[in-house]
């Protein structure tokens, strides 16, 4: 696949089912997260691999983090349900580190941007995935279950797999001249 073409066509994929990318394809999805725009050689990032009993555990953890914060059952539920979504999930953890020329907030954009190089490894390659995030990652049992220090933030969850739809649907591109100007 050209590179621009899969850049401007990127689509995430939240239907996913097995295989999941492994050997020599999940090692290439590690480096070009490894190879995100990283001010002062900090390497601020962390990618914890959950897949087979580890989405189960992730499950628990979930659940047990619905039930700290007092969802009904059925938030409940789809908390213990969402680690199967996909064969396989990559946290992506911003190890920041004390910098004077680095701060906090660019450490987790590189991080970030891992997790887009990830994604798009994945596609190169035939695989596809869909970035989470939301109230989990700040969650404090979740934190705890992927060995998060203080300073650290959980940036998302790479949901990796192979895509169930072979046909995806067209998206369409923005208008770029609503977004630039010139200075």
């Amino acid at each position: 696949m050209d590179a621009l073409d899969l850049l401007l066509n990127r689509r995430s994929a939240s239907r996913l089912a097995a295989p999941a990318p492994a050997g020599e394809v999940l090692e290439n999805i590690i480096k070009a997260g490894l190879r995100a725009p990283d001010h002062g050689a900090l390497q601020p990032w962390r990618f914890v691999i959950v897949e087979n009993e580890g989405l189960s555990r992730f499950s628990q953890v979930l659940r047990a983090a619905a039930v700290a914060e007092n969802l009904d059952e059925k938030g409940i539920e789809k908390a213990t349900q969402a680690p199967f979504r996909a064969p396989m999930i990559i946290t992506v953890v911003a190890h920041c580190k004390e910098s004077q020329k680095v701060p906090k907030w660019e450490q987790v954009v590189s991080a970030g941007c891992a997790v887009q190089a990830m994604q798009m490894a994945a596609l190169a390659q035939g695989f596809n995935g869909i970035w989470r995030s939301g109230p989990w990652t700040e969650d404090e049992g979740v934190r705890a279950a992927f060995g998060c220090e203080e300073e650290d933030e959980i940036v998302g969850f790479l949901y990796l797999g192979t895509p169930q739809l072979k046909s995806a649907t067209q998206v369409v591109a923005p208008d770029s001249s609503l977004f630039v100007s010139y200075f």
